[in-house]
Parts: structure tokens; C-alpha cells; sequence
């Protein structure tokens, strides 16, 4: 009895105590722009832990105890505002408030709003503001999702993936090919041969303020686009001064379960060494070692940022932020198996029982930006970025090779070092010329250096007494040296003059016309250096772990082994002349937008016109008298886009634009780049694909944080590209416009959702996300027009198939508790992130073989990130919880068969920060 009278009385005295408090509530709006709500402004009952933010609207609502307080408003580039109020038990106050700028002129506010875009709520209110059709993610929502480099971050927006093993992304189902890379605006060039885009891997988030990707086009852009432009926005540091400091160490089960974690000797833990192609390479043995070296798989980091905000006068301003990182990690495959050279009725012509790749990377980031606002009306901006990565890796099958191993006794090993080093200059200006117009521009120049130095190859056969190097084949056992170094310049220029004046002085219209244009260069050069015994010597049992006990000068001098290139021995007088290709790409771009409100209604009517020129020549072992080709076109590029706000909560999107696609120098040079499974030929007959796209999005913000938005899409491509299969002896994937049409429908859906607030200071919540995508792809392919247009011979398997990159259903989801205690100086973020894609074709398949095709799989990471105090911070990250067999199949008329098949293992990571 007396417990039930204790509860009764605890429960009344809960109840009176919720019920006598009472409410403050108000909106809070800019003086400075015709009153329109002020988002994200700070509001607090002074000399109390006690307040909020506003809403996406501008709203706020406190539940306090009766009293007297006096209120805080205030906003970055504000005036701050000290408002009395009484509050009286279960009544409620409103208190609204225009805030002023604080003598800073509206371009202020501008440069206020750049600041905030690394979260997640101001990215938003951006994206429901523009007239493009957009996504962002922001550094905020970055870390909360454990995502570290821009290639898994730009996996985490609708409708993009990335290719396993490697940072090539897909958007929409298209590939490389059609994607697009730029930084502030600026395109950067591509640090990979082979590829249109840098692999954005290379790239850590820790220089990026958010990352943004257009779907639709706009005239704005290069007309080289159809899937999507990933355009960088390094981070513009604006406020106090803080200095940062980053440890962490990482983790692969694989890896560290490895019996004994090797690579070959040579290269530096650091990833800067030059290896550098021998003297007399043909005459003498001046090779490095072909030793193993044992490592300890344990990855680690350590970063260093800070930046300072400093006032000049009135109105100037110097901002300054700076980062050095340097990062390593070491993975493994584990469970592997694979096969090559597959033939429509499931004859193998290599088959390997297993497989595996062990690998060390590093990456060295550093970045420098300085923004220097003149005054209120003039601004400009210095960004330089430099990284070096590079990767160490050991590749090894084991199994049946046809000719070489025929009882499945044979081995290949292929030893590879990778080193990058991209160097990017951009400045950036803008002007405000009078109340009606802007002047914006921007100019970068960019140097790449990608080297692949001594690459080395083996092939054995395991006899019963050990080990016999084959020797069918010159190139069975090779080092291989590759240089590409490329350099472009780039510059943009737009003006805005805005006109037609409306009575609340806004204005209805605006006219912006500028120019493009880039300039690059590349110089690629290769050198394949073939050793193979002589016959008397071709019995001789190596040992796998120490072949420099055979491939050493002695052995060299007696005549062992002979080493050529491809052009043939030290007697030929040009045979150290490396295999070469050299391009040049001109493109220049004019565009006129001329954007109009009509109300609710606003239209972007844009028409761009490009003159593009590329010329690519090479010298080659299969043209060694060299040759060269000439690609020109003249592009006309309409686009409209159209936005109607339905209310102040929901927006309707509509695009359409006409684009084109241009194939690269690699594709278009008679070059060949050999890899263990598959062979690549260039085909100089390639030429540009048109694209015409369509977009239909709906998207509404229920609040600050949520989103839902629908989108329908397609895209229709006159001439597409592919890889296939050539008929040849060695069956090697070239480049073909391989019909006449293909196209890509489908649908995206994202919803964002505040599930719970259990704090009405947003200090305890539950939130959650889910994007999905939908597609369907489908192309023409025909074999007469391949023969007609080309000096390759393809017999296609099937007339039409889906384009390579395509999955049928992309899907992202997480869900994220967040606790803040202590005012906010303590924080617990723990958010876990799910990734799905379907199957999606890898190539198409010819001469009766079926298409190779990436199976489905989810992969799975748990994130927490936790504030100790405001200086302390600790991080820790398991990603691919699932660990799902990776699969890559060969989908004959048979049966399937598996032609890649692997583990990734778990990634454990662990960080400690300390800001100053």
C-alpha cells in the first residue's frame, strides 16, 4: 500500500511538474532578404545550458519552467539580439525576430552559408533552394558514416556504385566513360591510363567541405557528360582558430590471419620511391631483388589540419586552413579461385584452384587554401592540393594453365608497385560588379605523374622434384615499366546580370553567359623487359621465394637466360625505344542561360556550343612505324530546367539536355596492356556517342533534417560504347561503338527521417536514411556495324544486352543514435550503414560466350565516434561486417560459370583526436 502511495504521489508530481511549464515558440526571419526565414540560427536563454536551432523554416520552439529569462538570437554575420521574456505556467510566448546583418552587406550571407554546408541540414535547405537538380553529402554526414575518401562517398547518394576493388564509380549504370570529375568547378585529369576519371579514392574527405553531384545536366558543364559530374568543394575555412591533430591504426582479418604477409623487396613504406629502369638493361643484370619481404599488417595514420580567420580592416578578411595526412593500410583476398579465358561451352583455358591478392597502400594528402575577401563585393580564393598514393601488391593463381601446367601444377605470380602524384593549382575569384550583376572565374593548373614501375611477372610449373620457370612464351616472365604524366590547364568565366525588378525588390530574371575552355596533355610511355631461359638451362629448378639465385649476372654472363623487348635483343639498334602513345585534347565551350521565375515557376533555358579536338599517335608493338589519329566535333547543347515549388515544402523538378560521350586516348591508341586473365587492344576507329536525358523528380522537406524525394529518369545514347571480346588468338577486349542505339530507365527514391527527438535541445535523437534505385538498360548490338566501322572481327552472343555497369536495384540505408551531454562538449554518434547492389554486366559477351557479370552482394559497417570533452575525440569503425563472397560469373547457354570468386575480410579502424 504505502508503494502505490509513493507512485501515485511521483506520478501526480510529474504530471504538475510537465503541465506548469511553459513555451516559448517564435520564427525568426532576414532583414536583409524581404524577410525570408533564417535556418540553423542559434537561440538560448541566457545563462543556461537550455536552447535550439532553427528550423528549415526558420521556427523554434523551448519548454522551460516559469520566469524570467532574457532570449539570445543569433547567426554567423549577425547582429546578436537580447530579447526579456516572462514565461508563465502553460502559456505560450511568441517571440519573432528579423535579424540584420550586422553591417556585412547581403554577399556576406552568401559566404555564410558556404560555411555550413558541411552539414547535413544546410545541405539540404540548399538543395531544396537551387534550381538544378543536385545531391550533396556533406563532411558532417561523411564522418558520421565512417566514409573516408570521395569514391565511397559518393556511393552513399541514390544511384551510385562503386566497382569492387578499385574507385571507379557508376551513376545510373553507366561507368567511366560517362562520368565526369571536377574540383571547385575545374576539371582534374585522370591518374590511370585506362580511365576517363582519377580514381577518387585517392582523395580524402579530410580537404573537402562536401561533395556535389550533378545527374542532370546543365549548360554550365562540359558537354562530355551523360551519367554524372562529381564535383569536389574543398574546404573554406571561416572562423577561430583550431589546430587538430589525428593518430589511428587499422586492421584486415585476411591480412592479419595471412601465414606470412609478403611483398617484394624494393619500395619504401612511405610510397615516394622511384624505381627507376636499369642501366644497359639488355647487356647487363642490373635488376632489384626478387626476394620477398615480410610485413606486420597493421595499418596506421596520422594527420595534422588548422585554420584562423583574420580581420584586415572593415571589411577584408583572410582565411586560412591547411592539412597533412599520411595513411596505410594492408589488405587481402582470402577464398579465392578464378579462371580465364572461358569458352562458350565451359572449356577452361586456365583454371585456378586459388587466388589471392595481398596488397600495402598509402596515401600522402596535403592542402593548402587561402581565401582573401577584399570587401563585401570581392573575393578571391587559393586552393593547392598535393597527393602521393601508392600501392604494393603480390598476385598469385594457382592451378591449371593450358600448354604450361596441364595437370593443374602451375603457378603465376605477378609483383606490382603503383605510385600517383597529383598536383592541383586553382584560383578563384568573384566580383560583384552592381546590384545586378556578378562575375565569377577560375583557373587551375594540374600535373599528374602515374607510374607502374617494374612490374614483375612469373609463371612456374611445379615438377616433382620443385619448381621450373615455362618458357612457351617470351612475356611468361617479364618486368615492366609504364611512365604517364599528363598536364592541363583550365579556365572558366560566367557573368549573372539579373533583371526585371519586382515591386519587394527581387528580382525575376537573370542572364548568365561565359566560357570553358581545357587544355591537356599526355605523355605515356611503357617498357617490357621478357626474360626466358635458354635451352639448355629452360629444366633448371628455381626456388619461387629467391629467384635471384637464377636471375643474377653470373648466371646472365654464362647465358642462363636471355633478356628482349618486344622489338627484339641488344643486337637490334632500337630495342630499348619503349612502346609509346602521346594525346592532345582541346576543348572550347561557350554557353547563354537565361533563368526566369514566373511565381512558382522557374525555368533555365540553356544552349552551349563546344568545339573539340583530340589527336592521339603512338608507336607501338603492334604499329611499331607508329601511326596517329584525329577525332573533331562540333557539339550544339540544349538544355532546359524547370522548377515548380508546389508549396514552401515540396518542389518539382523536370530536365532534359542533349550531351555527348567522347572515348579516351587509351581506347583510340594500338596499344596492349596485358593483365594475368585478360588482354586490352586500343582501336583507333572509335569515335563520340550522343546522349539525350531526360529527368521527372518530385521532393518534398518535411523538416530541417527530412527528405523524401521521387525520381523517374532516362537516358537514350546513339552509337554506345563497350568492351568485348575481338576475335584474335589471344581473345583481347577492345573499345567498340558496338550498335546503333541503347537506353536506361528507371526510378530513385530517397527518404530521410528524424525518428525520434528524445531531447528538446536535438541532443538525443534517432534518425535514419534509405535511398533506393531502379533501372532498366538495354542496347542494340550488331555485329555488321562492328565489321563495317572497325579492322577488328566481333561475333556478338546475343543482339542487344544491358550496359556494362548496370545494376538493376541500387540500395543505401543507415540509422544513426546520437547522445550529446555536457553542452554539446561531449558526444556519442554510432550510425550503421548498409550497402546493396544486383548483378550488373562486367562485359558483353561474344562468339557464343555468355556476358561476365558481377554478382549481387550487401556489405555492412558500424560506426561510433565519440567526444570525450571539446578537445578529445575517439573513433572507431568495423566495415564489411557480412563479409559476402565476391563473385564475378561468365553466364554461358550451359550454366554459369564462376570466373572470380573471393573475400574481403573485415576492416577494423581505430582513431584518437585532439583539437587545440
Amino acid at each position: 500500500m504505502k508503494f502505490k502511495l509513493l507512485f501515485f504521489t511521483l506520478l501526480l508530481t510529474a504530471v504538475s511538474f510537465s503541465q506548469n511549464k511553459g513555451t516559448i515558440t517564435g520564427t525568426l526571419t532576414d532583414k536583409d532578404a524581404n524577410n525570408q526565414s533564417l535556418p540553423f540560427a542559434n537561440v538560448l536563454l541566457k545563462g543556461t545550458s537550455i536552447g535550439t536551432n532553427t528550423d528549415i523554416d526558420g521556427k523554434y520552439t523551448l519548454t522551460v519552467l516559469p520566469g524570467s529569462y532574457t532570449l539570445q538570437l543569433s547567426f554567423v554575420g549577425y547582429e546578436s539580439v537580447e530579447i526579456p521574456v516572462t514565461v508563465i505556467a502553460n502559456e505560450t510566448i511568441t517571440v519573432s525576430k528579423a535579424l540584420g546583418s550586422a553591417g556585412y552587406k547581403l554577399e556576406d550571407v552568401v559566404v555564410r552559408s558556404t560555411v555550413n554546408r558541411q552539414k547535413e541540414t544546410a545541405l539540404l535547405l540548399d538543395q531544396k533552394n537551387a534550381v538544378e537538380i543536385k545531391q550533396t553529402i556533406g563532411a558532417q554526414e561523411l564522418s558520421r558514416k565512417g566514409v573516408s575518401d570521395v569514391a565511397t562517398a559518393v556511393t552513399k547518394t541514390t544511384g551510385i556504385t562503386k566497382q569492387e576493388g578499385s574507385g571507379n564509380i557508376f551513376v545510373r549504370g553507366l561507368g567511366d566513360r560517362y562520368n565526369s570529375t571536377t574540383m571547385n568547378g575545374l576539371p582534374i585529369p585522370s591518374n590511370d591510363p585506362e580511365k576517363k576519371n582519377i580514381n577518387l579514392e585517392i582523395f580524402s574527405t579530410d580537404i573537402l567541405e562536401y561533395v556535389s553531384i550533378d545527374k542532370v545536366y546543365n549548360s554550365k558543364l562540359y558537354g562530355d557528360f551523360a551519367g554524372g559530374n562529381v564535383d569536389i568543394v574543398s574546404k573554406d575555412y571561416k572562423g577561430k582558430g583550431f589546430l587538430k591533430v589525428d593518430i589511428g591504426s587499422k586492421v584486415n582479418t585476411n591480412a592479419i590471419s595471412e601465414d606470412n604477409f609478403s611483398l617484394q623487396k624494393g619500395p619504401g613504406s612511405f610510397g615516394f620511391s622511384a624505381i627507376a629502369i636499369p642501366a644497359n638493361p639488355l647487356t647487363q643484370y642490373n635488376f632489384g631483388s626478387l626476394q620477398l619481404d615480410s610485413k606486420t599488417p597493421l595499418g596506421s595514420s596520422i594527420g595534422i589540419s588548422g585554420g584562423k580567420s583574420y580581420d584586415l580592416g572593415a571589411e577584408s578578411k583572410l582565411n586560412v586552413f591547411a592539412t597533412v595526412s599520411f595513411g596505410s593500410d594492408f589488405t587481402s583476398r582470402s577464398d579465392g579461385s578464378a579462371k580465364g579465358n572461358v569458352t562458350g561451352d565451359g572449356i577452361v583455358n586456365k583454371n585456378f584452384d586459388t587466388y589471392s591478392l595481398i596488397s600495402y597502400n598509402t596515401n600522402f594528402t596535403s592542402m593548402a587554401n587561402i581565401g582573401y575577401k577584399m570587401n563585401s563585393n570581392n573575393k578571391i580564393n587559393f586552393n593547392t592540393v598535393f597527393i602521393n598514393n601508392s600501392s604494393q601488391s603480390k598476385e598469385e593463381y594457382t592451378g591449371f594453365i593450358i600448354d604450361i601446367a596441364n595437370d593443374g601444377n602451375g603457378l603465376i605470380r605477378r609483383n606490382k608497385y603503383e605510385k600517383n602524384s597529383l598536383f592541383i593549382n586553382q584560383l578563384l575569384g568573384e566580383h560583384k560588379l552592381g546590384e545586378r550583376s556578378k562575375l565569377n572565374w577560375g583557373a587551375s593548373y594540374n600535373m599528374i605523374k602515374g607510374d607502374m614501375p617494374d612490374r614483375t611477372q612469373n609463371i612456374f610449373r611445379k615438377e616433382p622434384s620443385g619448381y621450373v620457370l615455362s618458357s612457351i612464351s617470351f612475356p611468361d616472365n617479364h618486368r615492366y615499366f609504364q611512365k604517364l604524366t599528363e598536364n592541363e590547364t583550365a579556365a572558366n568565366i560566367s557573368f549573372d546580370y539579373r533583371f526585371n525588378k519586382s515591386d519587394d525588390d527581387t528580382y525575376n530574371g537573370k542572364l548568365t553567359f561565359g566560357y570553358n575552355g581545357r587544355f591537356k596533355t599526355r605523355n605515356f610511355e611503357a617498357s617490357q623487359f621478357n626474360f626466358r631461359a635458354t635451352n639448355e638451362f629452360r629444366g633448371t629448378l628455381v626456388d619461387p621465394n629467391n629467384l635471384d639465385l637464377f636471375y643474377n649476372q653470373q648466371n646472365f654472363s654464362n647465358g642462363n637466360f636471355e633478356i628482349a623487348t618486344f622489338r627484339g635483343g641488344p643486337q637490334v639498334p632500337n630495342a630499348l625505344d619503349p612502346q609509346t602513345y602521346n594525346g592532345d585534347q582541346f576543348i572550347n565551350g561557350g554557353f547563354l542561360n537565361t533563368e526566369y521565375k514566373f511565381k512558382k515557376l522557374t525555368t533555365v533555358l540553356g544552349l552551349r556550343g563546344e568545339y573539340i579536338f583530340q589527336k592521339v599517335d603512338w608507336n607501338t608493338q603492334l604499329d611499331p612505324n607508329g601511326g596517329f589519329n584525329e577525332l573533331e566535333k562540333i557539339a550544339f547543347l540544349p538544355s532546359v530546367t524547370m522548377k515548380y515549388e508546389l508549396n514552401e515544402k515540396q518542389n518539382l523538378r523536370f530536365g532534359f539536355s542533349k550531351t555527348y560521350t567522347l572515348p579516351q586516348f587509351k581506347e583510340r591508341a594500338l596499344f596492349v596492356y596485358e593483365d594475368v586473365t585478360e588482354v586490352k587492344v586500343g582501336n583507333p576507329n572509335l569515335y563520340a556517342s550522343d546522349d539525350y536525358n531526360f529527368d521527372l523528380k518530385w521532393e518534398m522537406f518535411p523538416k530541417s533534417e527530412e527528405l523524401i524525394s521521387v525520381t523517374a529518369f532516362g537516358k537514350y545514347i546513339l552509337n554506345p560504347m563497350n568492351e568485348v571480346t575481338i576475335a584474335s588468338s589471344t581473345n583481347d577486349i577492345s573499345f567498340i561503338n558496338t550498335g546503333d542505339f541503347g537506353y536506361v530507365a528507371g526510378g530513385e527514391i530517397e527518404y530521410r527521417k528524424l525518428l525520434f527527438d528524445f531531447d528538446q535541445n536535438n541532443a538525443k535523437k534517432l534518425s535514419a536514411g534509405i535511398n533506393a534505385s531502379y533501372l532498366y538498360s538495354n542496347q542494340d548490338l550488331s555485329t555488321e556495324k562492328v565489321i563495317k566501322e572497325t579492322d577488328y572481327n566481333v561475333v556478338f552472343t546475343d543482339t542487344q544486352s544491358k550496359f556494362t555497369g548496370a545494376s538493376d536495384l541500387l540500395l543505401n540505408a543507415d540509422i544513426s543514435l546520437l547522445n550529446e551531454w555536457n553542452n554539446k562538449e561531449g558526444s556519442l554518434n554510432t550510425t550503421l550503414a548498409y550497402t546493396y547492389f544486383s548483378d550488373r554486366v562486367y562485359a558483353i559477351g561474344t562468339n557464343d560466350k555468355g556476358n561476365l557479370v558481377d554478382k549481387s552482394f550487401g556489405s555492412l559497417d558500424f560506426i561510433a565516434k565519440s567526444k570525450l570533452n571539446k578537445n578529445l575525440g575517439i573513433d572507431f569503425v568495423v566495415k564489411n561486417l557480412l563479409d559476402p563472397t565476391i563473385d564475378r560469373v561468365q553466364e554461358n547457354r550451359t550454366g554459369d560459370v564462376n570466373v572470380l570468386s573471393y573475400k574481403k575480410g573485415l576492416l577494423f579502424s581505430i582513431n584518437l583526436n585532439y583539437q587545440f
